[in-house]
């Protein structure tokens, strides 16, 4: 696939490691730096230029382009890039990438001539939506409309001993899941039957939302529901993540250090409490017991200002901490400092932009691990060679399925259950793989 992208940031440079390897890329950006910097590492092509620009779109042959993301920080040159190339080739896909949800309510209405548009902020709230509803999860996502849940869990010794150093296929693991694979250090486990699970592990598990409650109380025994969150910043992300939160009925405070932000977010969600507040004042944070809340969410816009804040929320007793990080080396020293949870906006609308440059047939991709691991969700065609076949029987082949949706149905297959033309495979792989396993599908 020939594939344009515009913006070689966090978001582009994560999308070109993604898809360089299978793919034709072309990357259009003002900044000489970023562009040597990608073109020095992957195999790509670079143009400085505007990719809002008719003029650098054409000259760089858009016309041949099979697809063009445009992923940029700037929303309004994204949808203009985009409705260029509209303009020029009707056989381009586009893609635009925007922080403003308001851009997303104007495309579903059908007044943006874009194919797709991801918005960060809605993406990053169900992301920690999710995190949210399995607390002790490193990362979660959905798939099959909710049907079915994969989850990242980091296993220590705190741990059911029930599920430690017992092998695989003796274990009272919840049923509908299956161990899609156990992360050990560098190295990776396709588990059988006689495999254990280990402290210090991280073990991804794909099963039903109903198992995915059930393995984080065995990860860590003594959690409950969430019903009480309290939220550092309303801004964009923030208010995205309130809303959410209170469409599932769990109680949200908010605390904004702007007096006319905070006025106006608390007249537009009168159902959460809204504090004029800096979170950075320790006897704010002792007097409204602020540390009472099961979950806090750090979501304003300044790494330095979510690290300090989170620290000193968990110096005061916070429970679970969950953090917006914007930049991909802040990951690091946030969880040096004892924050439960990071999620990175870029990251998250990256995986969400990759799934169209897979295979048409690919419904969903989470990416895992620096983009080490995939979760796919993806459709068998007549032809595979896994059509017909048992689960007991199927190769490994560094890839493990955990469940299949079939007739809009999520089943989580047993040994001697066969696959059939037509299922949707909800598939664990490393990102190496993928190319091989969309063929062998």
């Amino acid at each position: 696939m020939k594939i344009f992208i515009i913006g070689a940031g966090q978001v582009g440079a994560t999308i070109v490691e993604a898809l360089h390897d299978e793919h034709e890329l072309t990357v259009i950006d003002l900044d000489e730096e970023r562009l040597a910097a990608l073109s020095q590492r992957y195999d790509v092509a670079t143009i400085e230029g505007n990719g809002a620009s008719r003029r650098v779109l054409s000259a760089a042959g858009i016309t041949a382009a099979d697809l063009l993301i445009a992923c940029t920080s700037r929303d309004e040159s994204n949808i203009v890039a985009a409705m260029i190339s509209k303009a020029c080739s009707k056989r381009t896909t586009t893609v635009v990438r925007t922080t403003n949800p308001e851009y997303l309510e104007v495309w579903r209405e059908g007044q943006l001539d874009v194919d797709f548009i991801v918005s960060s902020e809605v993406e990053t709230a169900y992301a920690i939506s999710r995190t949210i509803a399995v607390p002790t999860a490193r990362q979660t996502d959905v798939f099959a409309d909710g049907q079915v849940q994969f989850v990242e869990f980091d296993v220590t010794v705190k741990a059911n001993p029930a599920l430690l150093g017992v092998p695989l296929r003796e274990a009272q693991i919840p049923p509908d899941s299956r161990v899609a694979a156990i992360i050990r250090g560098d190295q990776v486990v396709i588990p059988r039957g006689d495999e254990t699970i280990q402290p210090g592990d991280r073990i991804v598990v794909i099963g039903s939302p109903q198992a995915a409650q059930a393995w984080s109380a065995l990860i860590m025994p003594g959690t409950s529901k969430v019903t009480d969150v309290v939220i550092f910043g309303a801004g964009r992300a923030g208010t995205a993540i309130a809303r959410l939160l209170l469409e599932q009925e769990i109680g949200v405070r908010l605390i904004e250090a702007s007096r006319e932000r905070a006025r106006l977010v608390a007249a537009e969600l009168p159902d959460a409490r809204v504090y004029h507040a800096s979170g950075f004042d320790p006897d704010f944070l002792d007097r409204e017991r602020i540390a009472d809340a099961q979950v806090a969410i750090f979501a304003m816009r300044d790494d330095m200002k979510n690290h300090f804040a989170a620290a000193l929320a968990k110096v005061h007793g916070a429970r679970f901490a969950v953090a917006i990080v914007h930049e991909s080396t802040s990951v690091e020293v946030f969880e040096h400092a004892g924050i439960d949870v990071t999620v990175n906006p870029r990251q998250i609308t990256a995986e969400e932009i990759v799934r169209f440059a897979h295979d048409p047939r690919t419904q969903q991709v989470v990416m895992l691990e620096g983009d080490r691991f995939e979760v796919l969700d993806i459709t068998l065609r007549s032809g595979s060679e896994y059509v017909g076949m048992r689960f007991k029987d199927m190769p490994i082949r560094g890839s493990l399925i955990g469940a299949i949706v079939r007739d809009g149905t999520a089943v989580f297959p047993r040994g001697d259950d066969v696959l059939r033309a037509g299922d949707r495979a909800i598939i664990f792989t490393e990102s190496r793989r993928v190319p091989e396993v969309e063929r062998a599908l």
